[in-house]
């Protein structure tokens, strides 16, 4: 049997698989390695309040690039995560997902815990950055390795499920930074405590290592034949047993193109459209995630609300991170993923425009709910939407480029949100995050693929 035959005979026995205790395994054990990632990534929110206490930051400056601005330490952060994504989103597709899951875990979770002992802003803002490097390559890496082991029928309750397990980490770190921001544990300031607790996802990443296959998807496609034949016979065999008798059989087997991927096939006919459709999508979708999310204590600051109290505040509006995706999971399977897109985007229109008028604490934080869990129903429909688009031999690669925008985007919106608030307070920068969110919308309305239920190589070809 050929390569090419091999290959498109291992994508055709993996989708024609139950979604049994087997597959439900490798999900939770790549949201798991999601779940550091989230905390650190949210980290970047909860522990800011603390930076200006520390009197390390200032909450706004009047340069954009000032490095001891709040807005400079989100941009760095941001900045980081676009250099993972855009310079070195390649290396899963050149060496396979599992390994770079790993490394990637252990590298952001050692620069946090390096970054946690830092005495000056520069200093912070350094480490903050090297941490940001993996946290952005480990996010393009789960998006890649999630899809090529889930059955088409089932991708959009696997993201549903990856989003509602790492977002667990939101409100704990949320409560995290309430419990110790405002305190000194020992004579150490509570920010670090929050930031050295984010360190111990290197500890998980060697039995993460050990428990997860590699993508069988990729080790045919390269050529590691009785690699992926070994893989496949003990995930067919786990399948099997869980479901108490045979597999269905494998049909519709073709031939996959095995190909040296290059960058410039990202922009070639049938992926150049996608690419362009999904980098602007990037670029405004995250100014409402983390736009909002980076800047939940702040903004209730900026509103009036004493910094112990928003912190509190916060933590009760992160509680809904996990409950977003676990409310999409009901449809994630049975609605196109671009109209739910679509949908979430008027919602978080909507509700940014209400959090930012409301002046009551029960509307604030209703409001301020009901955006997280619309942006959360963002979140698990595109991170498996985009991945989709694209063949295995380009997956990781293509998802990082277009990705990086979204990196771009935060980065600039962190200084941007810094400049709307000063200037327009919490309507300015509701304002700034509802026009981006209908440019979304309008796009990917207009122009975003069909996906649902169809096997990654049908869409790639």
């Amino acid at each position: 049997m050929t390569g090419s035959r091999y290959a498109g005979e291992v994508a055709a026995r993996l989708d024609r698989l139950p979604f049994t205790p087997t597959i439900w395994r490798f999900v939770f054990l790549i949201s798991l390695g999601g779940l550091f990632e989230i905390y650190d990534l949210f980290m970047t929110a909860y522990i800011t309040p603390g930076l200006v206490k520390s009197h390390l930051f200032q909450a706004t400056t009047t340069n954009f690039f000032a490095v001891d601005g709040i807005g400079f330490f989100v941009f760095c952060f941001f900045a980081g995560m676009w250099v993972g994504c855009a310079a070195f989103g390649f290396i899963a597709d050149r060496m396979g997902r599992r390994s770079i899951f790993t490394v990637s875990l252990v590298w952001y979770s050692i620069a946090t815990l390096i970054m946690s002992f830092q005495k000056t802003a520069a200093g912070v803002d350094f480490w903050r950055f090297i941490a940001a490097i993996g946290v952005g390559l480990e996010q393009i890496t789960i998006d890649t390795y999630l899809p090529e082991l889930v059955p088409p029928q089932f991708r959009g309750r696997a993201f549903a499920f990856y989003q509602f397990f790492e977002f667990l980490a939101v409100p704990i770190v949320a409560l995290m930074a309430w419990l110790l921001v405002p305190q000194a544990p020992f004579g150490w300031e509570g920010w670090r405590w929050v930031a050295l607790l984010g360190s111990v996802g290197a500890a998980a990443a060697w039995w993460l290592r050990l428990s997860l296959p590699e993508s069988p998807r990729w080790l045919a496609l390269h050529g590691h034949v009785e690699q992926a034949e070994a893989i496949m016979v003990q995930i067919e065999t786990g399948c099997a047993k869980d479901i108490g008798g045979p597999l269905a059989p494998v049909l519709d087997v073709k031939d996959e193109v095995i190909t040296k991927s290059t960058f410039g096939e990202l922009f070639k006919a049938p992926y150049g459209k996608r690419t362009l459709v999904l980098s602007i999508f990037n670029l405004c979708q995250t100014i409402a995630f983390y736009g909002f999310g980076s800047w939940v204590p702040t903004l209730l600051i900026s509103k009036g609300i004493h910094v112990t109290t928003s912190l509190m505040y916060a933590f009760i509006i992160a509680l809904a991170n996990p409950i977003g995706p676990l409310l999409g999971s009901l449809v994630a399977d049975k609605m196109e993923r671009k109209w739910q897109i679509v949908c979430a985007g008027l919602l978080s229109t909507l509700f940014v425009t209400l959090f930012a008028l409301g002046v009551s604490p029960v509307w604030v934080i209703f409001f301020g709910v009901m955006l997280t869990l619309s942006n959360n129903w963002i979140s698990f429909v595109f991170h498996g939407y985009q991945a989709e688009q694209y063949p295995t031999r380009i997956r990781a690669r293509a998802v990082g480029f277009v990705y990086s925008w979204s990196r771009v985007s935060a980065a600039v919106a962190g200084l941007l949100i810094g400049f709307f608030l000063r200037e327009g307070g919490a309507i300015g920068v509701a304002g700034f995050i509802g026009v981006a969110m209908l440019i979304m919308v309008g796009v990917i309305g207009i122009w975003g693929p069909r996906t649902l239920n169809r096997s990654l190589e049908q869409l790639s070809h």
